[in-house]
């Protein structure tokens, strides 16, 4: 019995050393987490290839998903602001495109339901929807509208969001 109790002890030991080293090893990969106490960014989105802003998207979600961006913040603040030509690309009126670029809108879709559902803010400038000639209607219905996204971004901005540019 006194065997069992030691060898018990001593994988929980190894665990919590595991556990201590990936910790470490990720705040060792990211130097730059280092001493955050929460992430905050928003993506200024105005990719216009949708295969590119599909590959753009996924990287946005996983980088929410990352470990590392999780060991500062349990639930990361992320944004995503679409505005210029990127605001075709979430609509639900695809027929501007070629059949080669309905999987990736297809994906777009997805990964913009799947974000939001996790609590990623999802926003579209109206300015750049009614500038490409499009229905605000038209727009995928987990994307909240705002007037003008340059707007959107100052106000992050001063609230310590970190803008990251997906062009």
């Amino acid at each position: 019995m006194e065997r069992k109790s030691r060898v018990i002890v001593s994988i929980a030991v190894a665990w919590a050393f595991m556990l201590a080293f990936a910790v470490s090893a990720s705040s060792a990969t990211y130097g730059p987490l280092a001493g955050l106490k929460s992430v905050k960014a928003i993506f200024d989105v105005r990719a216009a290839s949708a295969k590119s802003a599909a590959l753009q998207l996924k990287l946005i979600h996983d980088t929410y998903q990352d470990k590392s961006v999780r060991a500062v913040s349990k639930k990361p603040s992320f944004v995503v602001a679409f505005m210029g030509p990127s605001v075709k690309l979430i609509s639900t009126n695809r027929q501007a495109f070629p059949a080669e670029d309905q999987k990736s809108l297809d994906e777009i879709a997805q990964t913009i339901r799947e974000m939001a559902k996790e609590g990623i803010r999802i926003e579209v400038c109206d300015f750049a929807v009614k500038a490409n000639g499009m229905d605000p209607a038209s727009i995928l219905p987990e994307i909240k509208h705002v007037p003008n996204s340059w707007i959107s971004l100052i106000g992050y901005q001063a609230k310590g969001y970190s803008i990251v540019p997906v062009y």
